[in-house]
């Protein structure tokens, strides 16, 4: 599959599941790559506050950034925006609405999903470029906090709640309008074997069918 013209909806239509491996090291992460990719997910992002996380991006890149969208997420600086587009990242997620990340991830060539909660916020990121949103933490919202937001948005702004999304809640989510969803420790947590990543990866596939 040629993924190089590909934009960020694109990356949803294959799959609406970020898998977001936080803490996972770099001698675990191609295996459970694998178990991520065979399962069908497309999208994964390491958080940089795992340990060796750009070592993670590359040996994933390396691997199969030819099929999958590989990226990182609680990036918090511009400079770590280039360190990760050197480690073959292409996607740029951050938990907080920092303007200047998400404009310099697109000087990158890289696609920017930046965290929101406030309308305020959401209009300022994407003024600034960012290819979708990320509503963080979802915990603290609701399914018709974001049926109200997508109101106001732009037509076709994708939104991603992230935080507290497991098998149980994606459809209230989607039914609001979520594009996507990221998925933290219902599909990875430290200590986690590929194979229980599998497991948990092809029930949440099964929640978005």
């Amino acid at each position: 599959m040629d993924v190089s013209g590909m934009i960020f909806s694109d990356w949803l239509k294959r799959s609406s599941l970020v898998a977001i491996l936080r803490g996972v090291k770099p001698d675990e992460v191609e295996a459970i790559g694998e178990a991520l990719e065979t399962s069908g997910i497309a999208i994964i992002e390491v958080p940089l506050n795992s340990p060796d996380p750009l070592d993670s991006i590359a040996r994933l890149s390396r691997k199969f950034g030819a099929r999958l969208l590989i990226g990182a997420g609680t990036v918090m600086t511009a400079d770590q925006v280039a360190q990760i587009a050197a480690a073959g990242g292409r996607l740029i997620v951050t938990p907080h609405a920092d303007v200047a990340v998400t404009k310099a991830a697109k000087q990158h060539g890289l696609f920017a999903v930046p965290g929101f909660f406030t309308p305020t916020e959401a209009f300022s990121l994407l003024a600034a470029g960012a290819d979708a949103l990320k509503l963080f933490p979802a915990e603290a919202a609701r399914p018709e906090v974001l049926r109200a937001m997508r109101a106001v948005l732009p037509a076709g702004t994708a939104v991603l709640p992230v935080g507290g999304i497991d098998a149980s809640n994606i459809a209230a989510w989607r039914d609001a309008g979520a594009a996507g969803f990221g998925i933290g420790s219902a599909i990875y947590k430290p200590g986690d074997t590929a194979a229980t990543v599998a497991d948990k990866a092809r029930r949440l596939m099964a929640a978005t069918a």
